[in-house]
């Protein structure tokens, strides 16, 4: 599971450029690539917000402006493999908080799926391996439901970039999905 790999976040005039984001592609491919030659699903995330949101910081939410649907910060980053017909799931659509590639949290708190379960448990998909950013946002959000859920999780830190609002954040969030029975590599 590649998650949010988009120019917003890993390209250094994006919105809410994470340090280093550009740096997770090259980790990612070659994860892709291994995955592919084992003939593993391989699918995406990405934030795909409407332009006005409560998410966002005009909207009362800490986040900037980011990955607004459409626009050149939401496209995958163009160095990322895709392969072709690799599903993307989309989160945030209607200004929920999309943080986990699995669900979205509304306004009122009521949380719905993304569809990624039902698309992974089709598949017949029993572990994932969670990559890109942010490693103590959506990564581990999405990690974290990926367990709860049943799945075998992994993350790879090498192929993740972190937000780190506060320093540390990341450590953090590494060591509570290891509490939770994440391989954390």
């Amino acid at each position: 599971m590649v998650v949010d790999v988009q120019n917003d976040f890993a390209d250094p005039a994006g919105s809410l450029y994470v340090s280093d984001g550009e740096g997770v592609v090259a980790p990612v491919n070659r994860l892709v690539g291994r995955a592919q030659a084992a003939s593993s699903l391989v699918v995406y995330t990405q934030d795909w917000h409407p332009p006005q949101t409560p998410h966002f910081v005009t909207g009362g939410g800490v986040w900037p402006v980011h990955c607004v649907r459409d626009t050149w910060g939401a496209q995958l980053h163009p160095g990322l493999a895709v392969p072709d017909g690799a599903p993307i799931v989309r989160k945030g659509t209607g200004g929920e908080d999309g943080y986990s590639g699995f669900s979205m949290r509304d306004e009122s708190g009521a949380v719905r799926g993304t569809g990624l379960d039902e698309l992974l448990r089709a598949a017949g998909v029993r572990r994932v391996v969670v990559v890109g950013i942010a490693g103590d946002v959506c990564v581990a959000a999405t990690a974290s439901d990926a367990v709860v859920r049943g799945y075998r999780t992994a993350v790879v830190r090498d192929a993740v970039r972190s937000v780190n609002r506060t320093p540390g954040d990341d450590e953090r969030a590494f060591a509570e999905l290891v509490e939770l029975g994440v391989h954390v590599d």
